[in-house]
């Protein structure tokens, strides 16, 4: 593939395969096309300016796609916005993978398309804030949309499919991790800040009976204040969210979200349970979740999906709650310096912090290429963290210490610190694996070039003359002049 292709090489296997921060991830992977939802800008007039054998790909495809990456990058500094030339090319390369995985007789299943549709609807509803707003934005229904999109879904996966296939199989060894890093010009070896591995054990102190029952009073008076209020209860429930509720979000939302009754892994079960029972208009009792108390209010409901309303309460912790906590927490780390249990052992059986229970308490977060990291900077953790840490060597363990959460909730934590490291220029002895997954991306992007420089010729290309500028089209612009002359000398 020429050279000029690699831009937008990039921004398809962005797309596809890491789902990283890309500019496009939503317009490619779910509005790439005239099918595709909520288009703010409609096309007038439209043509076909690509084929890659049966699959075409139309004037709006690629307008769509560019007016849905700025609506969607909207306000965001420093986005670079697709050009036209560059999405052609995704799209060829989309086109081309779905006619190789259908030759390779790869599947996507009904049941894994309707579960990313559903997935993402969610996502746009929860964006753009009712189901309502989403529909006005795209013209047609949430029925309207997923209908339109199951093809656009399916090719995405089977392209993702198809990809991997092609670069699975791609390892990367010592000698060439090597390689890759002497070709790095010395003055653009990144520069990284001080940074620390971390893990940790989580538990939250539990309120006494007394004082939860004592909140739980103040819901129900909030409830019967809402049913008193007749046509005025949704307004009633809003003030009370806006003034009582501890849901860190309720200023932005309301306390309003939007529900699907599929959607287990988001929601609190016990929540989800309860709002599915109500009835439009209706409030639940008070109920109790992992994260407190609340009171649900059905908004509206559809089939599977519903808004509703809720106010949460968390009932304080005392003095009391908070040391019973630290002193669990205490016998546990006597446990770990002792070698009698293990770290990964402890956080199974002790830690209520959903976040890095799964994956033995190490926090994550996203180096500046945007890739999953488990080296932290300072500033990507919270403030209460930092003074214990810096009483820490790597392998040992803080005292536990009560903090609070991004819920506002009181908490008491024991951390580990695995690793930290001096600021320092990138180094194979420091950064190693950073650079070997860095070498190992680009040996798979050489894999797909080669794959698409052999294969490219084996289908029927065609590319519209507007297209004939783009730099990064050679390959397949080549093609396309074959398959003419092939039907040129057929008609012959």
């Amino acid at each position: 593939m020429a050279a000029g292709s690699r831009p937008a090489f990039n921004y398809f296997w962005n797309d596809i395969i890491t789902m990283k921060q890309t500019i496009l991830l939503i317009a490619i992977v779910f509005f790439g096309s005239a099918a595709a939802s909520a288009q703010t800008m409609k096309v007038v007039a439209d043509k076909i300016v690509g084929q890659v054998g049966d699959k075409i790909i139309l004037r709006s495809d690629i307008q769509n796609t560019i007016n849905d990456a700025k609506r969607q990058t909207r306000g965001q500094e420093n986005v670079l916005i697709p050009t036209e030339c560059q999405v052609m090319e995704g799209q060829l390369i989309r086109k081309a993978m779905v006619l190789q995985a259908q030759k390779d007789s790869l599947h996507v299943s009904e049941e894994d398309i309707d579960a990313t549709m559903e997935n993402r609807i969610r996502q746009f509803i929860q964006a753009y804030g009712s189901k309502e707003v989403l529909e006005e934005i795209a013209g047609k229904t949430v029925y309207q949309i997923k209908e339109d999109s199951k093809e656009l879904i399916r090719e995405s996966k089977l392209a993702e499919q198809m990809q991997a296939k092609i670069v699975d199989a791609v390892k990367i060894t010592p000698n060439e991790v090597k390689a890759y890093y002497a070709k790095i010009p010395k003055d653009s070896l990144p520069y990284y800040e001080s940074e620390v591995e971390v893990s940790q054990i989580v538990v939250q102190p539990k309120a006494n009976k007394d004082v939860e029952e004592y909140v739980s009073k103040q819901m129900y008076d909030y409830k019967k204040q809402v049913e008193g209020a007749g046509a005025n209860s949704i307004k009633r429930f809003d003030q009370l969210a806006k003034s009582y509720s501890e849901d860190p979000a309720v200023k932005e939302n309301g306390g309003q979200y939007t529900l699907n009754r599929n959607d287990k892994g988001s929601w609190d079960p016990t929540f989800l349970s309860a709002a599915f029972k109500l009835k439009e208009g209706q409030i639940s009792p008070v109920i109790k979740s992992k994260y407190g108390l609340h009171i649900i209010l059905m908004v509206s409901r559809s089939g599977d999906e519903a808004v509703v309303k809720h106010i949460l309460r968390i009932p304080p912790v005392t003095d009391d709650e908070i040391n019973e906590a630290k002193q669990k927490l205490d016998s546990i780390r006597k446990k770990l310096v002792d070698g009698t249990l293990g770290f990964g052992e402890a956080v199974n059986k002790y830690s209520e912090d959903e976040g890095s229970k799964f994956n033995g308490g190490q926090l994550q977060g996203r180096d500046a290429s945007g890739a999953p990291t488990t080296f932290l900077t300072i500033d990507q953790l919270d403030k209460d963290m930092i003074q214990p840490l810096s009483q820490l060597k790597p392998g040992q363990y803080s005292q536990p210490q009560a903090y609070i959460n991004e819920r506002n909730t009181k908490m008491v934590r024991l951390i580990y610190l695995k690793n930290r490291t001096n600021p320092h220029r990138e180094n194979l002895n420091e950064d190693y694996n950073r650079i070997a997954q860095r070498a190992l991306e680009e040996k798979k992007q050489g894999a797909l070039e080669k794959w698409f420089k052999e294969h490219i010729p084996t289908y029927y290309i065609s590319i519209d003359k507007e297209f004939a500028g783009c730099a990064g089209l050679e390959e397949w612009r080549r093609a396309a002049a074959q398959a003419d002359k092939a039907r040129s000398t057929t008609s012959n």
